[in-house]
């Protein structure tokens, strides 16, 4: 007799985790569909989420604990048993800890709200050296957050269904996408919304938007600097909002009488009367207004900069906790409940200061996330202490961070470099030993918050049991912490265990969160009172212009524009991006998503190509710095024509992957000498500071 059954879990093809409903007959998946019982996803579901039944049976991804032989980047591998891998992994870690100190030991994963036993077991070991991917992405709109309301970027959100005027900088919304966001932007502008985007590049948010602005590249702190003119010019902002919740309002005023929009439009080539216009429009829909700080701002040196006035434009339009603006994300506590518990039981503090610096020698950092790439410089050259042993867990920095080859050279100076991933990442090639975690059908995972207006709790359950000889990261973990003599922290069994854990005294049971694959703990969305009640972490209360933490580092808050360095002659700036079924660096060798793509192409300006020689699918030699490769062009309009343009993910140099081995153009690679070069303010890689040499050439 035939086996069904439907289990509600989370998605985990991207960082997004959608809920997803998983249909199994037999033991084996055989649909995965939005999780109906959330009205806000329905059954609709990604390209990239219905491809997750292809990992199950892909063969080109690791499929047992491996140890290298052979020197690292050989690709010559022995597969051992679980206890043989995990037993080298905490001896060597052991050595380094006994000869250096745990600070010696630095971590790395892509953050968000599974990592909490990992940072646990971190903690349990006594290294403050815990990096997530955040400064590839938006670690600078997280200190722009800090830097005006005391608390980081995820503390607001977004009420994308009743806004009426939605901005977007570069957020190309419907392509690297959130179902459920992706959605409520429908729902908007199909209820008569406005959208704004603004981007160098065309892409199909663009194509959906009331106005798109061909901007500069690199030139949107002009853009936001010239708008909050406009706005108090022409007396367009909420005044009493600003009254209320503003701090140093005058010095803002007075910093932004120079940046007129005639000004704004030499810099941006945004036209002056355009600006004028949208303001105008803008006013007419606050405060039900969205202007989004960025997903992705990890591009320019000013980040921090442009990411801070971005929200500014919403503080002006009085649009924070108002439906169709932003809100404060509310969890348990605000609905009257209690939260989940942590995970490790009588973990000390750790008192050792930072590799990277965050929090000590760069103050207004948060130690939070860190700075990965101050940490390979750490690596690299043993200051302020030697890095010793690096453990990489579903994150690949090699894809992820500019300049591979500098990464390699750093990891020259590892003892031990461990990768717990699903797939094979360009950096697990370098490692010295390989855990195969299974696949987020074939897991469970710690339970999570999910906060917004109706906070609650969610939890991803393994569909069907592992094909292959993989395990659960948070066994991986557990059975470390006992070999380091750490066990002690972690006092569970199994999973059942940790969620019992973590869910004593909630009132909601391990039952309640499986039937539906979550719990919401209120029925009505929660709202403050946004005339006394906004819950400001800052020392004034209040939002501020002028932040202590950061003047007193040397960082002014109201900073004057630096225009962007101009590409040289026969070069261009160079932009990366994705389609709607790309994930990151992990979705080139899925069998179901590789067809569709199999190479990425080059977008030029059609003026600039014309100028060339180019027509659309010539070649060219892109090149910067020791990298060159060859790919076909893309004409376009639909581009800055200071830059080119390129998708990310391709150029993968690992032979066991087939489908996508050395496949089209790495842009990371072409970012050579780009990982020292930072945001300064924010911390984020400043990934698009470079510059490409594209020559056309011959090709049979």
């Amino acid at each position: 007799m035939d086996r069904k059954k439907t289990v509600y879990t989370i998605c985990g093809m991207c960082t997004v985790r959608c809920p997803i409903a998983v249909e199994v007959e037999n033991g084996e998946v055989v649909w995965i569909s939005g999780n109906p019982h959330d009205k806000a996803m329905g059954q609709g579901l990604c390209a990239k989420g219905i491809a997750g039944r292809s990992l199950l049976k892909d063969t080109e991804r690791p499929l047992a604990p491996m140890i290298r032989q052979g020197e690292r980047g050989e690709g010559k591998w022995r597969i051992v048993s679980w206890e043989e891998a995990l037993d080298y992994v905490a001896q060597r870690l052991k050595t380094v800890i006994d000869e250096y100190g745990a600070k010696a030991v630095l971590y790395s994963d892509r953050g968000g709200p599974f990592g909490e036993l990992r940072k646990s077991f971190l903690k349990a070991l006594g290294t403050p050296n815990y990096c997530n991917h955040d400064v590839t992405c938006a670690v600078s709109v997280n200190h722009a957050a800090l830097s005006l309301f005391g608390f980081g970027r995820k503390g607001l959100n977004y009420d994308y269904r009743n806004a009426k005027h939605i901005v977007l900088y570069g957020r190309n919304m419907l392509e690297s996408l959130r179902v459920k966001t992706a959605k409520a932007l429908i729902e908007a502008l199909d209820n008569g919304a406005k959208l704004t985007y603004i981007d160098p590049r065309y892409c199909v948010t663009a194509s959906k938007a009331t106005r798109w602005w061909k901007i500069r590249p690199g030139t949107d702190y002009a853009l936001n600097l010239a708008l909050i003119h406009i706005i108090i010019r022409e007396n367009l902002y909420d005044q009493k909002f600003v009254q209320n919740w503003v701090k140093d309002w005058e010095k803002l005023a007075a910093f932004v009488e120079q940046y007129t929009p005639d000004w704004a439009e030499k810099e941006t080539g945004i036209p002056a009367d355009d600006m004028v216009r949208f303001c105008f429009e803008v006013a007419e829909d606050a405060p039900h207004v969205i202007f989004h700080p960025g997903w992705m701002r990890a591009r320019y040196r000013q980040a921090f900069y442009e990411a801070r006035t971005t929200y500014l434009l919403n503080v002006l339009f009085g649009a924070l906790e108002v439906p169709g603006g932003l809100f404060f994300t509310k969890g348990p506590k605000e609905a009257g409940k209690k939260g989940l518990n942590p995970v490790g039981v009588d973990i000390p503090q750790v008192e050792e200061k930072r590799v990277d610096g965050a929090g000590w020698e760069l103050p207004h950092i948060n130690a939070g996330p860190g700075l990965l790439h101050r940490a390979f410089e750490a690596m690299r050259t043993g200051r302020p202490y030697p890095i010793k042993a690096y453990i990489v867990h579903r994150h690949d920095p090699l894809t992820g961070l500019p300049d591979p080859e500098a990464q390699v050279e750093a990891f020259k100076n590892l003892d031990l470099l461990v990768v717990v991933d699903v797939n094979w990442s360009e950096t697990s090639w370098w490692a010295d030993v390989i855990l195969p975690e299974a696949t987020y059908l074939e897991r469970d995972d710690l339970l999570i918050t999910q906060k917004g207006l109706k906070p609650g709790f969610r939890i991803r359950q393994r569909a069907i049991e592992p094909i292959h000889d993989t395990r659960p990261g948070w066994w991986i973990y557990l059975e470390l912490a006992k070999r380091l003599g750490k066990g002690r922290h972690f006092p569970y069994q199994d999973i059942q265990d940790i969620w019992q854990a973590q869910l004593e005294g909630t009132g909601v049971t391990v039952e309640d969160l499986k039937k539906k694959g979550f719990v919401t703990l209120t029925d009505r969305p929660i709202w403050f009172d946004r005339e006394n009640e906004l819950p400001f972490k800052t020392p004034s209360g209040k939002i501020e212009i002028i932040n202590k933490r950061w003047e007193e580092a040397g960082i002014a808050c109201l900073k004057p524009y630096e225009p962007p360095s101009s590409p040289p002659k026969g070069k261009f700036r160079l932009l990366f991006g994705r389609c709607g079924y790309q994930t990151h660096g992990i979705w080139m060798n899925n069998p179901a998503l590789h067809p569709y793509l199999r190479e990425n192409r080059l977008w030029i300006n059609e003026k600039v190509a014309q100028d060339m020689g180019l027509a659309d699918g010539d070649w060219v030699e892109v090149a910067n710095g020791t990298y060159q490769r060859r790919m076909r062009v893309y004409v376009t309009k639909f581009i800055h024509p200071e830059a080119v343009f390129m998708l990310h993910g391709f150029g993968r140099t690992i032979p066991l992957q087939t489908r996508a081995y050395q496949k089209g153009v790495a842009d990371q690679r072409l970012e050579e000498g780009l990982l020292h070069v930072y945001d300064p303010a924010g911390g984020a890689n400043a990934l698009c500071e470079c510059f490409v040499k594209v020559v056309p050439v011959k090709e049979d």
